[in-house]
């Protein structure tokens, strides 16, 4: 353990996590992002020819235009964004190097991580929701047939696939592997699938399901998996199909264990909400900042890049007048 102490440590490599880098340089700040993977991890996870929601202007940080071939970029764009931003600013980033634990130590805390461990006065979590899915908790999940991550439709081709999930990832992920050649069915938690699914793709989805090009199987639970079938409970009985591959998309959360180990509380509700200040972002614990989508606990839908890259300025400048 080196003997310096950073001013704040910023875990998380994402594109809120950069902006907290950008930030913390503006203010003067000696920091460090950790990333347990690639720049911008989750992005680099996400399906090869996934489009943003958002508009590339709504996307730019620090004065950086974003510039796209389309007003919705790609997964690429974004990727080639995030990088100008990281060389631009020459910002200090330690990839693929996982935290694994963070702990109070005096008036600093303390980090360890895959690679070794730091001290440091400030502690911004930016760490997202992608990377833990949400489990099914069902016999058979560990198989190797299951993925809980979709990149591309080529695997699946003259495939029985079963698709998990009713929202955009779910959606696009049918949509796509159907369209390249395999036999797509859907369990969805509801009567269809997400209202809130992509505008232009849900009347696609909509029709393919009428048509019965993929089947649908409504107010649906996966009830096991086997090596050649999937078992799938409907309001009506058990319901046994072929199937050579399933995906489960059945989201993602938080990493609640870094949090737990920091002693941020926690919403009683539902949504498993952490606690924090929305004038500063920073959470119960003094010292331990919130920034991104992890503010929203289990309701990922609240927090967007958008509209949280206003975290990073908010937090470095509190920490700056603290520490000033």
């Amino acid at each position: 353990m080196s003997n310096q102490i950073f001013d704040v440590i910023i875990v998380g490599g994402g594109p809120i996590g950069l902006a907290c880098g950008v930030e913390a340089q503006k203010q003067g700040l000696n920091y460090l992002i950790l990333e347990k993977g690639a720049l911008t991890n989750s992005i680099y996870n996400y399906p090869i020819n996934m489009r943003f929601f958002s508009t590339s202007d709504r996307l730019e940080m620090a004065g950086i235009p974003f510039m796209s071939v389309e007003n919705k970029p790609t997964r690429t764009e974004a990727l080639e964004y995030y990088r100008r931003i990281y060389f631009h600013f020459k910002l200090k980033v330690n990839l693929y190097e996982g935290v694994k634990t963070l702990e109070k130590n005096g008036d600093n805390f303390l980090i360890t991580t895959s690679k070794g461990s730091y001290q440091t006065q400030k502690i911004v979590l930016a760490t997202g929701f992608y990377d833990l899915p949400n489990l099914m908790n069902v016999p058979g999940e560990e198989l190797p047939k299951v993925m809980h991550y979709y990149k591309e439709p080529w695997p699946y081709i003259g495939q029985k696939l079963l698709v998990v999930g009713g929202a955009n990832s779910a959606v696009d992920a049918a949509l796509e592997c159907w369209r390249k050649g395999a036999e797509v069915s859907m369990v969805l938690l509801g009567d269809e699938v997400d209202e809130n699914v992509k505008y232009w793709v849900r009347p696609d989805i909509m029709n393919r399901i009428k048509e019965g090009s993929i089947k649908a199987f409504p107010r649906s639970k996966v009830k096991e998996i086997r090596d050649q079938e999937v078992v799938i409970a409907t309001p009506t009985g058990d319901v046994t199909i072929d199937n050579d591959f399933v995906l489960a998309m059945t989201g993602y959360k938080p990493n609640f264990a870094l949090l737990d180990q920091l002693g941020v509380e926690l919403s009683l509700d539902e949504k498993r909400q952490p606690c924090y200040d929305q004038a500063n972002q920073e959470s119960n614990v003094p010292g331990v900042y919130l920034a991104g989508v992890v503010c929203g606990g289990l309701n990922t839908r609240e927090f967007f890049i958008e509209n949280s890259i206003v975290h990073a300025e908010s937090i470095m400048a509190d920490i700056a007048k603290k520490l000033d």
